[in-house]
């Protein structure tokens, strides 16, 4: 019976150190998953945010259905779905001095209430040129137009060697401080007309420029 007890007593200890190892290991993986549903929990709040920074609006215009980020909108006021008559939006884009940034506006329209600069320049402008021929950006001729015809201090700047050229016309600023602002009306897709409103120095980058914004424009569908 000794023999017996001698025997077994070893057997008991071992199952306590296995009782108690798997305890441990229970702690253990408890803690492990403990952090698991935290790290997934920060992660989850993580995306979301992400996503909410990416939130886009749908906005119906000239028969097209717009995906726009929030952070385009120029105006608060139009950050709704739905479908609207006009889109007003700003970028920040590298075209000015050195790279640096410039804003310009875009404001979308169905294409029944614009023309684009390109059509203007010879059904329009063209006759209201002034004699006197400016020089500017390389690639770009400056023509002033005449008071007379309603365009005092403005000075259309377009491409003449290009069968559909790179049109805008800018006007002098009123105060003395500002910079000359332009205009450049687009087609892009079918429906939707853009209407570009940036200062005069980005003009350096008018080869760059139509390219810039089509890109960005045909992220939401307006292409």
């Amino acid at each position: 019976m000794a023999g017996e007890a001698q025997v077994h007593r070893p057997h008991h200890h071992s199952i306590g150190f296995n009782l108690a190892g798997i305890a441990v290991l229970l702690a253990l993986a408890g803690i492990g998953v403990a952090y698991l549903i935290d790290a997934a929990g920060r992660g989850a709040r993580t995306q979301a945010h992400r996503l909410d920074s990416e939130t886009t609006l749908t906005r119906t215009l000239g028969g097209r259905d717009l995906e726009i980020p929030l952070s385009w909108f120029r105006y608060e006021e139009q950050r709704i779905e739905g479908f609207a008559k006009q889109i007003d939006l700003r970028f920040e884009l590298p075209f000015g001095v050195d790279g640096h940034s410039e804003p310009v506006d875009v404001t979308l329209l169905p294409r029944s209430r614009a023309r684009p600069s390109a059509a203007l320049l010879d059904g329009v402008y063209l006759h209201q040129f002034m004699p006197e021929q400016l020089s500017g950006p390389p690639g770009l001729v400056g023509k002033p137009l005449r008071a007379d015809g309603g365009y005092a201090d403005e000075v259309v700047w377009y491409d003449p060697l290009s069968a559909e050229p790179f049109v805008a016309k800018c006007s002098k600023p009123i105060a003395l401080a500002a910079t000359s602002q332009c205009l450049r009306t687009v087609y892009l897709g079918p429906g939707v007309a853009a209407v570009y409103a940036f200062p005069e120095p980005a003009l350096q980058h008018w080869r760059d420029f139509d390219a810039e914004l089509t890109t960005r424009l045909g992220q939401i569908g307006a292409l």
